[in-house]
């Protein structure tokens, strides 16, 4: 036996504010409030689906540097550079943690300045495979 990822609990100040970027990012949806803390995920799934969830848990610490996590998301729909333009205009920023020029990925900060990267390479959205019954 196994276990999986089914979800991720990211603390933040601001649950909607990041529940809402990254709904928009990921297409996923709210699937409900428990106390602080929101969960979102793929629609018509939810928890336990192919896709871990994410729940941003309201917190009062402040971030102490560097998370020893990131995420990185890959465009399923469109080329890199349509898929960069998507997420600035949905609240992503541009970061530098000291890349050269050379990376073949974007490092970028959600509303609330957690980095993950936009790779290049397209992937197949979950639930398209062309075998999938």
């Amino acid at each position: 036996m196994a276990c999986r990822i089914t979800e991720l609990v990211i603390d933040c100040a601001d649950p909607q504010l990041l529940g809402n970027f990254w709904c928009e990012v990921l297409g996923y949806v709210e699937l409900g409030w428990e106390g602080d803390a929101l969960e979102i995920g793929p629609p018509g799934t939810g928890f336990g689906g192919p896709q871990p969830t994410l729940v941003f848990s309201r917190s009062t610490d402040s971030k102490r540097g560097k998370l020893p996590l990131h995420l990185d998301v890959n465009p399923t729909d469109r080329d890199q550079d349509a898929e960069l333009e998507r997420l600035l205009a949905a609240g992503a920023r541009k970061i530098d943690i000291g890349q050269t020029g050379a990376e073949t990925w974007h490092v970028l900060a959600d509303p609330e300045g957690n980095e993950f990267c936009l790779l290049r390479r397209r992937v197949e959205a979950v639930g398209s495979h062309p075998n999938k019954r």
